[in-house]
């Protein structure tokens, strides 16, 4: 079973631990942090499905709930502290797949995870394709292998890890900070400022001038974002 997971929520810990189980059971996973950025994400890479956090900022999980009902019929995987039965009976209401409350062990969240998208019909439902593109780099998630217009391009499992985040967001700002989170298990040493050197790397592995690179941009005071449409 491999699926695309978009992960709403804004504890940056939590979602990152979420994103690496997802991962680990041969998915692929996009991030954000707020409401607002969970419709868009759900709107341009219509994933297989939504895990949810409640509490999420600018716009909260029923309001996201609400929209993505009105408008798709995404699986929609609700996660929250609270625990009140009139919390949990609203969301299932708004038409949430599932509810988990906090705290919770990531091998339960995965298993729910698993009837969530047997349930919907998206098991094996699958993209028949895993491999993941945009700006002409193409990143296989489940093979750990990665093509730049067509050629093979060796990584470091941290340079892998970055790359992969950025392929599934391109045009996203990513900080230095959330980019070393994306390392967290393969480069535990590694700083913010290491984060450099791995997108030096890659600029050298990806771009054809990488002094002038046109694919790994910087953005200044920011951090780095992938420039470049999907496909």
């Amino acid at each position: 079973m491999c699926a695309h997971v978009l992960v709403a929520e804004d504890d940056e810990m939590q979602a990152e631990l979420i994103r690496r189980s997802l991962l680990s059971e041969g998915h692929t996973a996009t991030v954000v942090h707020d409401g607002s950025a969970a419709l868009d994400a759900a709107r341009r890479l219509r994933p297989d499905l939504v895990v949810l956090d409640l509490m999420l900022p600018v716009i909260d999980g029923f309001g996201v709930c609400r929209v993505l009902r009105r408008d798709d019929d995404i699986p929609v995987l609700m996660l929250t502290a609270r625990s009140e039965e009139d919390d949990v009976l609203l969301g299932l209401e708004l038409g949430a797949d599932d509810y988990m409350t906090k705290p919770y062990s990531p091998r339960e969240l995965m298993a729910r995870i698993r009837t969530v998208l047997r349930r919907s019909g998206r098991a094996d439902g699958r993209r028949e394709d895993p491999v993941i593109r945009a700006a002409g780099i193409a990143v296989d998630p489940e093979r750990h292998e990665v093509r730049c217009d067509g050629a093979a391009v060796e990584c470091t499992p941290a340079e892998f890890e970055i790359l992969l985040a950025m392929v599934a967001e391109p045009e996203r700002v990513f900080s230095r900070r959330q980019l070393l989170e994306c390392t967290r298990g393969t480069d535990r040493a590694s700083t913010e400022r290491a984060v450099d050197v791995h997108i030096m790397n890659l600029r050298r592995k990806t771009e054809a001038d990488p002094r002038r690179p046109a694919r790994l941009l910087t953005v200044f005071g920011v951090g780095y974002k992938l420039s470049g449409g999907r496909g």
